[in-house]
């Protein structure tokens, strides 16, 4: 891949301009969880020890191009203080260039780029203002990469380029994980509706030579197999598009692994009563809540003769008790084969980062991308713009 890094720059004296994502959860006027700030703290730091000043553009929530009180980045400065350990100027747009020669080798955030309305129609002159106060782009954030705005790709063109740590990081996990994989490669795709997912799996049974098939998703394909799913969650119309996927996966040499055993119950709740049958055996009056041992044993020899992996979306429903055993059997699978050095494992999407966790497995695993759209996006196959601009 051809995009530059931090490295690749000299810093020293320059204004750089760092796009980064500190879109965090807020309550009552304070930051709640952190780890999105945390996860930006190298490259500040990078640029503040090379002698630059960093001036962090980011955006919060959506306010559509309107300045929105509540949507201020002001309320993230104590958090983004506390993780660089300096003192952050916070300022806004209109007076960011006087705020900015008074701030040589200090922190700078700009208020919400997302008050003004070019953001998102990735307006040139917007572009341009930001561009006249600084020397360099940095794009730290692949979460935002998904977007042709004027922050992550208007503005990438006007200055020289480059990844910041948090990109770079992300960037080559996702290349070794489906760009240059070692092989076999398997995925594992779960979550509630095909429909969402359509784009995803055409591109996956093209490029991985097994894929997993969990959550609501799997039920539409054991419909499509002509096997009854009683009452469990199920796109019933969609049942053409999941055996084109089949045809498609089997023309392509990629294995589908369907649940062969899946854990029932008649009432969507923890603790619910439930019993484990044969995927084709679902009581007319139950649903599929989860994905039974048999097939969990099946996923798990699939790891263990693979090399690469790809998550995302948990394999049934995992918020509830016991219906994450499989989930949670699975994620600590890969887990221990990655920290035995035997598997690269990367995962994605929210859902996905909130399973890993609840299954004591996320640190196990190579990288987990807390990206969710652009994700998603990569996994795809479809070129993200932010990435584009900084490879241009």
């Amino acid at each position: 891949m051809s995009w530059k890094t931090l490295d690749h720059m000299q810093l020293m004296g320059k204004r750089v301009l760092t796009r980064v994502d500190i879109n965090v959860p807020v309550e009552n006027g304070r930051v709640t969880d952190t780890t999105r700030i945390d996860r930006i703290v190298p490259t500040v730091q990078h640029i503040l020890n090379a002698g630059g000043t960093p001036i962090l553009i980011a955006h919060f929530g959506r306010p559509k191009g309107q300045a929105v009180e509540a949507l201020s980045l002001k309320v993230t400065v104590p958090a983004l203080e506390a993780a660089l350990g300096v003192p952050v100027k916070f300022t806004s747009l209109e007076q960011a260039r006087e705020t900015i020669a008074f701030a040589k080798n200090q922190v700078v955030l700009i208020e919400n780029i997302r008050f003004e309305p070019g953001e998102e129609r990735n307006d040139p002159q917007l572009a341009q203002r930001l561009a006249d106060l600084g020397d360099i782009y940095c794009n730290d954030a692949f979460s935002a990469a998904h977007r042709a705005h004027a922050s992550t790709e208007a503005l990438a063109r006007l200055r020289p380029a480059c990844a910041g740590r948090l990109m770079a990081e992300e960037l080559t996990a996702l290349e070794a994980a489906l760009g240059k994989p070692e092989r076999p490669v398997v995925a594992v795709v779960g979550g509630a509706k095909v429909s969402s997912k359509l784009d995803l799996l055409s591109n996956l049974v093209g490029q991985v030579d097994h894929l997993v098939i969990g959550g609501g998703m799997a039920n539409t394909f054991l419909a499509a197999q002509g096997h009854d799913v009683g009452k469990s969650l199920c796109e019933h119309d969609l049942a053409h598009t999941a055996r084109r996927i089949l045809d498609q996966a089997q023309a392509a040499g990629c294995e589908i692994i369907l649940p062969s055993d899946i854990v029932v119950a008649r009432e969507f709740a923890a603790h619910a009563p439930h019993e484990t049958v044969a995927a084709e055996a679902c009581p007319d009056d139950a649903m599929i809540l989860d994905a039974g041992p048999e097939t969990v044993a099946r996923i798990g020899a699939c790891f263990t003769s693979a090399r690469t992996l790809i998550w995302n979306g948990p394999l049934g429903a995992f918020e509830m008790q016991p219906f994450d055993r499989a989930t949670n059997a699975a994620a600590q699978s890969a887990a221990t084969l990655t920290q035995m050095g035997k598997l690269i494992s990367v995962a994605g999407g929210g859902d996905t980062v909130a399973a890993l966790n609840q299954a004591g497995a996320a640190d196990g695993f190579s990288y987990i991308s807390t990206a969710g759209g652009a994700f998603l996006e990569w996994m795809e196959g479809k070129d993200l713009p932010g990435v584009a601009a900084l490879t241009a």
